[in-house]
C-alpha cells in the first residue's frame, strides 16, 4: 500500500462538478506570496471587491513566469506562445478554470474549453496550468467553499514547513529505511 500526503490533512477533498453557477465567484491574479524557506510560493487570487481570498500553491518555475507575466515593464514575455498558437490553430478556445478539487497538497481545476472534438473539459493541477490561464486571460472561478478548504490546506502546508524550518533534525536520515 503506497503512502500519500493526504494522510497529512484534516479531511478528504473531493471534486465537485455539479457546482451551481451562481456560486462560483470570479477571481483575479492579486499577487504572489514568496519565501525564501521550504514553503511552496502562493498564487494570490482575489475576487473583484477583495472580500474572498484563494491562496494557489504552485511551484517556483509557475511563480516565476506569473511573475513575468505580470511585470508590466519592457516587452512581454510569452511563455506559452507555442501552446496559445497550437489552440488557435486547432480552433479551440478555452472559456473557463473551475478549481474543483484539493488532494493532499494540491488543488486540481477544470478548464472547460469550446471546439474540441472530443473534451468539453480537462481537468489539471493548478500548480501546472496557472500562469497559461493568466496568461491567455481565462477567466478563473471558485466556489467558497472551495476557498475556505484552500485556506485550511494553506495553513496546514505553511505550518509543517515552519515546523520542519524550526527543527531541521526531523528531516535527518537516523535509520537505513528512513529517506
Amino acid at each position: 500500500m503506497m503512502m500519500t500526503p493526504d494522510f497529512l490533512f484534516s479531511k478528504p477533498q473531493d471534486e465537485r462538478v455539479d457546482f451551481d453557477e451562481k456560486d462560483l465567484i470570479l477571481l483575479i491574479p492579486y499577487g504572489l506570496s514568496l519565501t525564501s524557506g521550504a514553503e511552496r510560493p502562493f498564487l494570490i487570487l482575489k475576487d473583484q471587491a477583495g472580500d474572498d481570498t484563494l491562496p494557489v500553491g504552485i511551484n517556483q518555475l509557475e511563480a516565476g513566469a506569473t511573475l513575468t507575466q505580470s511585470g508590466g515593464t519592457g516587452l512581454p514575455v510569452s511563455l506559452h506562445k507555442f501552446s496559445e498558437s497550437l489552440l488557435e490553430s486547432l480552433d479551440i478556445k478555452l472559456e473557463r478554470c473551475v478549481f474543483v478539487e484539493i488532494k493532499g497538497v494540491h488543488q486540481y481545476v477544470r478548464i472547460y474549453m469550446a471546439g474540441h472534438p472530443q473534451y468539453q473539459s480537462l481537468k489539471f493541477r493548478a500548480d501546472e496550468v496557472m500562469s497559461l490561464c493568466i496568461q491567455l486571460k481565462i477567466p478563473i472561478y471558485a466556489t467558497r467553499s472551495f476557498i475556505s478548504r484552500s485556506k485550511l490546506m494553506a495553513a496546514e502546508v505553511t505550518g509543517i514547513a515552519q515546523g520542519l524550518a524550526r527543527n531541521p533534525l526531523a528531516t535527518v536520515k537516523n535509520h537505513q529505511y528512513l529517506m
